[in-house]
């Protein structure tokens, strides 16, 4: 039961918040940031179970479309879906009550975002700009609601709301600083779903669904490329401008790696074969990058 549970949420997959979370509750810790652990356990949990919700409604549209089967009976994999979704969004309200509403409207977007990944007349996953949503919600939004709950009123934006006045302010330092630390997640997790449309490219558009790589073709390649190597890029900007610590440096050691998964897939667009590719330099980059922030937490540097 456990396995099959497991399987049908492909709890495998759940590396790109896991990993997202992890990387930012390293930076937090090293710009000496104080953590309220309950939120941010909260905020976990909400994240975690609803990172399940959006696969497990993609497999179950998915049982009717193309023809995959189900671990379980479609009535039981719908209960499964509406329980994860029930508990995910309890637990999202309730942090809603213990801080404010910006976490309502953001966490409220990202709740659109992955029902209707896969739901609706026009799901995102047919659509061209799979790759940024999936980048924006996983690289940018998790850092920076994780961010938002464990800092000081105020540090990113004031808002004020009346019958008459509507008005926000955004704090720009923090901003460009929160971009940056989020290139990294937004570009490796946008890579996963590029090489997996290139993978399924031909597949995709028997079945009418026309993705990124069907309008840019072999500039898609390219574009897998330079997504691998952005993260470092952001990463040392970041260092020049001591955002973290040059030990961090020591991640551009992963790029040799890094290259040879590139050079792979260049040669070979197949998954079952190469697409795993992607997730490995998934692991590499965020892995390199997030230990060497622990290392500098551990240095003191």
């Amino acid at each position: 039961m456990l396995k099959r549970f497991l399987h049908y949420v492909e709890i495998k997959t759940k590396i790109t918040s896991t990993f997202t979370f992890a990387y930012t509750i390293a930076f937090l810790l090293y710009q000496k940031q104080t953590i309220d652990w309950k939120l941010t356990l909260i905020f976990f949990a909400s994240m975690f179970l609803f990172d399940l919700v959006t696969t497990a409604i993609n497999n179950y549209i998915d049982s009717k479309t193309n023809d995959q089967i189900l671990e379980f009976s479609r009535k039981t994999a719908l209960q499964i879906i509406l329980c994860l979704l029930g508990i995910s969004t309890i637990l999202g309200l309730y942090l809603v009550y213990l801080s404010d509403i910006v976490i309502l409207l953001a966490g409220g977007l990202c709740f659109l975002c992955g029902v209707f990944y896969t739901y609706g007349p026009q799901p995102i996953s047919r659509q061209p700009y799979g790759e940024v949503l999936s980048g924006f919600f996983y690289g940018i939004m998790i850092p920076f609601l994780l961010m938002y709950i464990n800092s000081p009123a105020g540090t990113y934006l004031t808002y004020h709301l009346s019958l008459e006045v509507i008005s926000l302010e955004l704090k720009v330092e923090p901003i460009l600083r929160l971009i940056l630390l989020s290139v990294v997640p937004f570009c490796v997790t946008a890579n996963i779903m590029l090489a997996n449309n290139i993978c399924d490219l031909d597949k995709d558009i028997a079945v009418n669904r026309y993705t990124l790589p069907y309008y840019i073709r072999k500039k898609s390649l390219i574009l897998f490329t330079l997504l691998n190597y952005l993260p470092f890029a952001s990463m040392i900007i970041m260092v020049v401008f001591e955002i973290l610590s040059p030990v961090c440096l020591l991640s551009l050691l992963s790029i040799y790696f890094i290259q040879k998964n590139i050079n792979v897939f260049l040669i070979k667009q197949e998954k079952a074969v190469t697409f795993i590719c992607s997730i490995n330099n998934f692991m590499i980059i965020m892995g390199s990058i997030t230990a060497t922030i622990f290392i500098s937490i551990f240095l003191n540097y």
